[in-house]
C-alpha cells in the first residue's frame, strides 16, 4: 500500500497529492523539463558527488525519476522515494525503456531513512519545503541517517532572499486552450510562499492550492548544521556559477561528518 502525504491540521486546503498530480505536472511543465537540461543537472551531480559508481545513491521525492534513471545508466545504484503512485509508474515504465534497474518505492519523505545505508543523496527541484518545519527539519533528519560517514547531500531549494525580490504575484501556465494560474502571497513571519492555483483543463476548473517553506542561506544552513552535515559548497545554478545575494536558488552539497 502507498503511503502518501498528510497535510496538517493548520493547513486543511493543502492537498499536496492534487497539487502534484502527475499528469497535470507534466502537461504543463513538461516541456520545460528537456533532456538537455536533466543531463546537465546529472552530471552536476556526478561532478560535485566525487563519487565512483557503482556507489547507493537515494533520489528523495525523486518524481518521474528524471535523475535516478540517469545515474543508474551511470552505474550508480540508485533508490527512488516519491509520495505519488502516478509518478512512481512513471519512472518505472522509463527506467524499463532505458534499460536500468532502479528500487522505486511509494513513500513520505518525513518517514522514509534507511540508516547508513547511501553514499549520496539528492532532495532536488524545490521538493523540500511543503511540510510544517518541525517536519521539514525532519526529512533533513532522516537524510543524515540515510547516509554513510562521509556521504554527499544535494539539495536544491529556491534562495528566499533573492526570491523575494521580484516574486510574481500572478503567472499563468498556458498550454493549447488550457491553463495553470498561481496567485502567490507571502507571509513573512511563516517564511512560506503561499499559492493559490487554479488549473483549468477541458473546461473543467480544479483549485490545488499550496504553500512552499522559503529558506534564506542562514536558515538552511543551521538545520543541515544541526543534523550533522557539513555544507562544503553552495551554488547559484546548474551550470557551476558561485553564489550571491542575486541566485535565486540555492544548491547545497553537504557531507556527513
Amino acid at each position: 500500500m502507498c503511503s502518501l502525504h498528510h497535510t496538517s491540521k493548520t493547513d486543511p486546503d493543502f492537498d499536496l497529492e492534487s497539487v502534484f498530480d502527475a499528469d497535470d505536472y507534466l502537461y504543463f511543465y513538461g516541456e520545460g523539463l528537456k533532456d538537455e537540461y536533466t543531463d546537465e543537472e546529472v552530471s552536476f551531480l556526478i561532478r560535485e558527488f566525487c563519487l565512483d559508481a557503482p556507489k547507493q545513491v537515494l533520489d528523495l521525492a525523486c518524481g518521474h525519476g528524471r535523475h535516478a534513471n540517469r545515474l543508474a545508466g551511470f552505474g550508480y545504484t540508485v533508490t527512488g522515494v516519491d509520495q505519488s503512485r502516478d509518478f512512481i509508474a512513471i519512472a518505472r515504465s522509463d527506467a524499463e525503456k532505458r534499460g536500468v534497474s532502479v528500487r522505486y518505492l511509494c513513500g513520505d519523505v518525513r518517514k522514509f531513512s534507511d540508516p547508513v545505508a547511501y553514499d549520496g543523496v539528492i532532495h532536488l527541484f524545490s521538493s523540500f519545503g511543503y511540510f510544517s518545519d518541525e517536519e521539514n527539519e525532519l526529512v533533513i533528519r532522516n537524510v543524515s541517517l540515510s547516509l554513510r560517514k562521509n556521504g554527499v547531500f544535494c539539495l536544491d531549494i529556491l534562495n528566499r532572499d533573492a526570491f523575494l525580490k521580484n516574486y510574481p504575484r500572478c503567472s499563468v501556465r498556458e498550454k493549447n486552450t488550457d491553463l495553470m494560474i498561481d496567485r502567490n502571497r507571502f507571509d513573512p513571519v511563516s517564511g512560506r510562499l503561499y499559492n493559490s492555483r487554479i488549473v483549468i483543463r477541458d473546461g473543467k476548473r480544479k483549485d490545488t492550492p499550496f504553500f512552499l517553506r522559503l529558506y534564506n542561506p542562514n536558515e538552511i544552513l543551521r538545520i543541515l548544521t544541526a543534523e550533522g552535515l557539513v555544507v562544503t559548497k553552495i551554488f547559484g545554478d546548474w551550470k557551476g556559477n558561485t553564489f550571491d545575494e542575486n541566485s535565486r536558488r540555492m544548491i547545497l552539497v553537504a557531507r556527513k561528518e
